[in-house]
């Protein structure tokens, strides 16, 4: 018998890539999504529970119909922008709505927990590369609905509830290697595929906001990291919290920087050339966010394949040119 994994959220780009690298690594993925911004012909690696994470019936059911003894969570809001707009959807789909899925877990003999959180915790990054240890100061309501569940994590497990790991996203990136899923939001506010998009000529010019900032080519550098290295460090983490790991927060980066100029530059390399504008910068935005991994790689074993961005662009340019929707 394979050991059933909860993946809530796995419908979405990073869910459908966890749960096709669970798969691999010989688990059952099961897919608890509402569907809201996920898509069902990304669930190809185990069932569906389709339910909101706030149904604590529906999740009750599936913990126990499974034997669910850890939980990988990457649902919720992620635009920044509109965070900013609307921030009380934030707090409610990041944090609100949750506070009864995480009781409902431990009252079912939940084990691990493992949290999709984000860079965003940092805000203006006072050393890069950035270390866990850096100062949490958030600059909008997503990176803050995201610090907060951090903390109830921890505040939970030191009540009783399950142990839990925060991964820390940095800029996720590329698709799966065979072309079986890739990245596709409604609407699609990140780099890559908006640059994949006007490359292909599906949209106008590709917008670059900033070429005037204090890095070597005047372009916003990111640390961009292969949606399957992020993936596998999902395995990593509900595996250490079962073999006794303490809870810990982890970022999830190659270490590497690149800037956008690098990146117009891998896909003219590639043969996919990017038609672009540049505008003025966008308030808030930092010249540079780079990870530093040193310890997830150190303690959990967390190992970069796919780091060099050629790969995470060619993976992702493939996957874009097959399924463009």
């Amino acid at each position: 018998m394979k050991k059933s994994i909860l993946v809530v959220g796995g419908a979405g780009y990073i869910g459908s890539h966890v749960c096709k690298t669970l798969d691999a690594s010989g688990y059952q993925p099961v897919t608890l999504d509402n569907l809201c911004t996920g898509y069902r012909d990304f669930v190809k690696f185990g069932p569906l529970v389709e339910a909101h994470v706030s149904d604590n019936e529906a999740v009750a059911a599936t913990v126990a119909k499974y034997n669910i003894e850890a939980v990988i969570d990457l649902a919720g809001s992620i635009e920044v922008a509109e965070s900013v707009a609307n921030p009380l959807k934030y707090y409610e789909n990041n944090f609100a709505c949750k506070l009864g899925f995480l009781q409902t877990l431990s009252k079912a003999g939940v084990k691990a927990f493992v949290f999709s959180s984000t860079a965003a915790v940092y805000g203006e990054p006072e050393t890069v590369p950035i270390p866990e240890s850096h100062v949490k100061n958030p600059k909008n309501p997503y990176g803050w609905s995201k610090r907060l569940f951090e903390q109830l994590l921890a505040d939970f497990h030191f009540a009783g509830g399950p142990a839990w790991m925060a991964l820390r996203y940095f800029n996720a990136a590329g698709a799966s290697f065979d072309g079986d899923i890739g990245e596709s939001h409604e609407p699609e506010s990140h780099l890559i595929p908006r640059a994949c998009f006007a490359a292909m000529g599906k949209t106008p010019p590709l917008d670059v906001y900033g070429n005037d900032y204090p890095t070597p080519d005047g372009t916003a550098i990111r640390d961009y990291v292969h949606v399957m290295d992020l993936a596998s460090a999902h395995i990593l983490a509900f595996e250490a919290l079962l073999a006794g790991k303490p809870p810990a927060a982890y970022n999830l980066g190659n270490g590497i920087g690149n800037s956008i100029q690098d990146i117009l530059a891998s896909f003219t390399k590639l043969g996919h050339p990017v038609p672009h504008n540049f505008k003025p910068r966008r308030a808030g935005d930092p010249a540079r966010l780079v990870a530093d991994n040193t310890a997830a790689c150190k303690e959990l074993g967390f190992k970069p394949r796919y780091g060099d961005i050629d790969s995470i662009i060619s993976s992702a340019y493939s996957w874009h040119e097959k399924n463009l929707r």
